[in-house]
């Protein structure tokens, strides 16, 4: 192997024959150092060694990036890593691997929290469950919403949401005290809707730690701070209820709303003790009146079946069909979706305060045990868990629960002061062959 001082003209010279594979020029000033070149591509410095009794070659790189002393000290250096007893292959690739390392780190560093939010509702989801819920879904990019656009109700623009300025904030950036400065100026403008806003960002946060690619940036327990806990707004258990004098006043107004279907929304929501979401999304598929059942979309199970009671059913016949949705409308989803101030004119006229609508399921659960039902069952149709309750229920049939919806519809019905006489048909047990 006959070995020259390498120059740049030499270097610049230096070609390969056509009808040879590649060919070599060795440096005669750092041993091991050469020059590869091949008939049609570029020459790259190598370098050309012996390690553990076999020949390694390992490409330095083009002479158009390497000045010959610089390849030369590459060469000597690689030679030392072999006098060491080191592999210079392996260096190298670890020196490869480092450096995508830190690439993937930086990268990683640089994403921000709106980079992640929309991957976070696509493809994140509450605890136990397969995915999110329509309502709290759209919750999650209200809070986040850039804001800007008309109201659905008066003049204007919406602000906002809570959330957005956290969205050009690079995750790894947030911190007890970014939140803390965040949540203390969000709360000038709304505490109660701030605190809501960093419920939903812990869970967040709780995903971003679960993903391996983001677990290192995250502090999942950034918003469970001592300094962000003390700013939040006392937790106030809400206990507005029908009292059973108020009940009569209560349907009086309620059943004189110029909303009819406003008015049987919120009249099932009392005979049911069902969430609101589960009964403004009822479907006419979901009404079974032959058989007497309701089947609802259950925020613990996947569906819920209880029964249909015989005023109730009467009720919701009486309803015009128009589309799918039991209680239609002609807003864009096709469905009620807000009858708060359809509630707040029966409340008015009935000369009652304040009472939410949960405040009717609620009522539906205390006006049920002064009928005399079992808390299980109660708890049943209302889609309790049976561990979310003191009796710890063991769930009962359609049939078993029957007998109390029925008692629990006709002593609110009493209280309502309403003439109703079920249907033969109705009070009937059905035979099942």
């Amino acid at each position: 192997m006959s070995k020259v001082a390498f120059t740049a003209a030499r270097i610049q010279a230096f070609k390969c024959l056509p009808d040879k594979k590649q060919a070599f020029l060795w440096d005669s000033t750092s041993p091991g150092l050469g020059l590869r070149a091949t008939p049609n591509g570029k020459p790259s410095y190598v370098f050309q060694g012996s390690y553990a009794g076999k020949d390694i070659r390992i490409t330095i790189g083009s002479p158009d990036a390497w000045r010959i002393p610089d390849a030369q000290a590459k060469a000597r250096e690689l030679q030392r890593q072999i006098d060491e007893g080191k592999d210079p292959r392996e260096q190298k690739r670890r020196a490869l691997a480092d450096a995508q390392e830190r690439q993937a780190e930086e990268a990683a560093s640089a994403v921000t929290v709106g980079d992640l939010w929309s991957v976070y509702l696509e493809t994140g989801r509450p605890k136990r469950k397969e995915a999110w819920k329509p309502r709290y879904l759209e919750d999650l990019k209200n809070v986040a919403s850039a804001g800007g656009i008309p109201k659905k109700r008066g003049p204007g623009l919406t602000r906002p949401g809570p959330l957005y300025p956290l969205l050009s904030m690079p995750l790894a950036s947030i911190d007890e005290d970014a939140l803390k400065t965040w949540f203390d100026r969000e709360a000038q403008s709304g505490r109660h809707q701030a605190t809501r806003a960093l419920m939903m960002f812990r869970g967040f946060l709780r995903w971003c730690a679960a993903q391996p690619k983001y677990r290192a940036l995250v502090d999942r327990d950034a918003g469970k701070a001592p300094a962000i806990v003390e700013s939040l707004p006392a937790s106030v258990r809400r206990t507005d209820a029908l009292e059973a004098a108020q009940v009569q006043s209560w349907w009086i107004g309620v059943e004189q709303l110029s909303n009819q279907t406003a008015s049987a929304y919120l009249r099932t929501l009392l005979l049911t003790g069902a969430r609101r979401e589960e009964v403004a999304a009822l479907t006419w598929q979901q009404v079974d009146f032959r058989w007497s059942k309701l089947t609802l979309a259950d925020k613990v199970d996947e569906v819920r079946v209880i029964p249909l009671t015989p005023y109730l059913a009467q009720l919701l016949m009486r309803l015009p069909r128009v589309g799918t949705y039991v209680f239609a409308s002609t807003g864009k989803a096709g469905r009620i979706t807000d009858a708060r101030a359809s509630h707040a004119l029966a409340l008015r006229s009935a000369g009652i305060g304040h009472l939410t609508f949960h405040g009717l399921r609620r009522s539906f659960s205390l006006l049920g045990e002064a009928a005399g039902a079992p808390a299980g069952a109660i708890a049943q149709i209302m889609g309790h868990k049976p561990s979310a309750t003191a009796e710890g229920y063991r769930p009962r049939s359609i049939d078993a629960l029957r007998p109390f919806a029925q008692r629990i519809e006709a002593y609110i019905l009493e209280l309502a002061n309403v003439q109703f006489e079920a249907p033969q048909e109705a009070a009937r047990l059905r035979i099942v062959k």
